[in-house]
């Protein structure tokens, strides 16, 4: 870390986190907190809580929850040490210069000249394309229907139809070989010499979510190939967690994104107004892209080509995207291809009335499975049944999967009971078969918690959240419990920071025990701990009760874990010991 701790919570404590997050969302005060729309997902519903005496924020939609550093990280994509800079900015408060490592200082050096260079190289070929040698990619935007002010905003351009053309204007720049190599670029053979990536092609700039260029995709003029070429993977650009279009679609307040294969199917929606378009970059969607979507929408729509390739890449997509937790939709486009083809031959207007009859993800999978059967005949029929109820067991949730039994029935024709039965029957046959390897290993979790019973998980959090709403427990759980015995590893770090605070200050400030996690799910662990509801037990017999078999709870798990790793006899006794005394232990209030 860059900072001393000293500096870091004087920067924090200088940013107000009602003034910060009120500059880029609404906030309506309820209370003691403020609420408004969650800027990391699309709600309709303020579920946003931020509070002033407890300098965090929380969402009780998605979880996200932290303060003033993470909303500012998570928000503007930036580096924990881009976040104390531009905090300490907001509040006046002069950074003292501190000595990066060497390392550190080479890899900001190197990251910052490779922006240099990609932003130099996307105005050489915005240039070019202004000039006489963009003729020819003029004329392809122009048949494609892309209005001037399109191609300014997308900042397309055009590489000359010359080996060297762009390595020759970078090199007059001042930038060496090396450093041009790393961009992607260039190609430098010891035989061949220098020569460009891209050439003879109308060029995409790819740019991250802060609008900084990061790579570029070309498509050839002519017939030449591959078609469409991109950058290779850098130090700025990983194909598989960037999305093009991502920078604009972020800002759109529509509570859904398209999801097309292309840079044209993008930019075509783009311009037509649906500026919540993005297109994965020459590669498969992953489970990374998915996790980049759910910070900005809970539901995406798929507008892939209507060819059989492009139902592939449906199909694959839609078990990614519903690991990833969103709702899956897909925008049929028949009889055209694309949504480019599409909306150039039917217009806006159709194209949104195919947005509002786009199909579920899962009827549209039975749909295509449906092919492969012949329903005319019995057997095909019969065996088409039993694939279908077999893919409903993939939903585990009663209610959602009776929801689906019948909307498979009355679409095909088969009674609801009988649906349900067959459905039941794989259920009981085959109960660790509902989803396949790679569905249950994508599913995002915390590996931490996999490790401890839910009731444990349940129980540590329940007495940090009663110490943290009531700091006068505190004296009456420290005897029996010690922060050291909290098993889970973010609930003894705040266990860590709770007791330490109350014994030295007498009071918890949620967002500087925040700061100690560096990881999101941490984060969020840590601020759900500070916006838990806890019930209101008025009998106090009741209240001891609960305070008492939860300290039990904690401390007994705790006991049989070191038994399990202690060898010394005499030390297994006196656990032994300490679990009887358990059955004992009464915490007065």
């Amino acid at each position: 870390m860059f900072y001393s701790d000293e500096i870091i919570e004087e920067v924090r404590s200088r940013n107000d986190v009602v003034d910060l997050i009120g500059n880029y969302i609404k906030l309506t005060k309820k209370g003691s907190s403020y609420f408004g729309l969650c800027p990391f997902h699309n709600e309709k519903s303020p579920s946003f809580s931020v509070s002033r005496d407890k300098q965090m924020y929380y969402c009780f939609g998605c979880g996200a929850g932290g303060n003033v550093f993470t909303y500012v990280m998570e928000y503007e994509n930036y580096t924990f040490v881009e976040a104390v800079k531009f905090l300490a900015e907001r509040a006046g408060i002069k950074l003292p210069e501190v000595e990066a490592t060497e390392e550190q200082k080479r890899i900001q050096n190197k990251r910052q000249k490779l922006l240099d260079i990609h932003k130099a190289a996307a105005q050489y070929f915005y240039y070019q394309l202004k000039g006489k040698n963009g003729e020819n990619a003029r004329a392809y935007f122009d048949k494609r229907r892309l209005l001037p002010e399109t191609i300014s905003h997308f900042g397309l351009g055009f590489s000359n139809p010359y080996r060297d053309d762009l390595y020759q204007f970078l090199r007059s720049r001042g930038y060496d070989d090396s450093i041009l190599k790393e961009s992607g670029l260039v190609t430098i053979d010891e035989k061949r010499g220098a020569g460009d990536k891209f050439w003879n092609r109308v060029m995409f700039p790819i740019m991250d979510v802060n609008n900084k260029v990061i790579g570029f995709g070309g498509r050839v003029l002519g017939d030449g190939t591959p078609k469409y070429l991109n950058s290779p993977e850098t130090l700025l650009f990983d194909k598989s967690r960037n999305l093009y279009g991502l920078n604009f679609a972020r800002t759109s307040r529509c509570s859904y994104m398209i999801i097309c294969e292309g840079y044209m199917d993008v930019i075509a929606l783009h311009q037509a107004g649906f500026t919540n378009a993005v297109a994965s970059l020459g590669t498969a969607f992953t489970l990374q892209h998915g996790v980049l979507l759910k910070r900005y929408t809970e539901e995406v729509m798929l507008a892939y080509d209507s060819d059989e390739a492009g139902t592939k890449a449906a199909l694959r997509a839609i078990p990614i995207l519903r690991s990833a937790g969103l709702r899956i939709r897909i925008i049929h486009m028949t009889p055209y291809k694309d949504p480019d083809e599409f909306i150039k031959n039917l217009g806006v207007d159709a194209f949104q009335e195919r947005i509002d009859q786009a199909e579920n993800s899962f009827l549209f999978e039975i749909s295509v499975l449906e092919k492969s059967y012949n329903l005319g005949d019995p057997d095909g029929k019969t065996r088409f049944y039993n694939a279908v109820a077999q893919r409903l067991l993939e939903f585990d949730q009663e209610l959602e999967r009776n929801n689906y039994i019948e909307a498979i029935a009355r679409r095909y024709g088969i009674q609801f009971e009988d649906l349900q039965k067959l459905v039941n029957r794989y259920g009981l046959a085959l109960p660790e078969q509902t989803r396949s390897y790679e569905e249950r290993e994508s599913l995002p979790k915390i590996s931490v918690d996999n490790q401890y019973p839910e009731a444990l998980l349940a129980s540590q959090k329940l007495l940090l959240t009663w110490m943290v709403n009531d700091v006068s427990l505190y004296k009456r759980i420290k005897p029996h419990l010690n922060w050291d015995e909290f098993v889970h590893p973010v609930y003894r770090a705040v266990g860590k920071a709770v007791y330490e605070a109350i014994e030295t200050t007498g009071q918890i400030v949620p967002g500087q025990v925040i700061n100690i996690f560096q990881e999101k799910e941490e984060q969020n662990l840590a601020a759900g701990i500070f916006n838990s509801d806890i019930a209101d037990i008025q009998d106090k017999n009741a209240r001891e009760k609960a305070l008492t078999e939860t300290v039990v709870r904690i401390k007994r798990y705790h006991l049989d874990e070191m038994s399990r790793k202690i060898q010394d006899l005499s030390e297994l006794q006196k656990i032994i010991r300490m679990k009887s005394d358990l059955q004992n232990l009464h915490i007065s209030l």
